[in-house]
């Protein structure tokens, strides 16, 4: 008898969009946990067989495993597997958080190299979050 590895919903992973596989992994599982639809207890595939549905390494759903469980997002259990954290939610969210965190911080710093002043790049802040991405006022 064999036993199925759970499927995660977390669409492609690809060399071409922005940031390791690894982390596009952790991207993926904490937004998927942040909006309630993995909940706490939910049974995540083998290394394996994530691997295998992403067509990644194996060492490359190790490392995002490994990131997300030192987060406190999910546990391994020897021999039964690996699974959604009980505070996975709020530890998703927090993970989301120190993420955006840096990096706001690496655009600052980018402006800052640029020459902005604060109030300019305050500024371009206020336009990204209204989405006006470009426009000038």
């Amino acid at each position: 008898m064999t036993v199925k590895s759970p499927s995660l919903p977390i669409g492609p992973i690809s060399p071409a969009a922005a940031g390791p596989l690894y982390q596009q992994i952790i991207t993926a599982v904490t937004r998927e946990i942040a909006s309630g639809r993995l909940a706490p207890g939910h049974p995540l595939p083998s290394f394996r067989a994530l691997a295998e549905e992403l067509q990644v390494s194996l060492i490359t759903v190790k490392r995002a495993y490994e990131e997300l469980e030192r987060a406190g997002v999910i546990y391994r259990r020897q021999g039964l597997g690996t699974f959604i954290a009980e505070n996975g939610g709020g530890a998703a969210r927090q993970a989301q958080r120190t993420l955006a965190r840096e990096a706001m911080r690496h655009a600052v710093a980018l402006g800052r190299d640029s020459g902005l002043a604060e109030e300019e790049i305050v500024q371009l802040l206020r336009e990204e979050l209204r989405g006006k991405q470009g426009e000038k006022r």
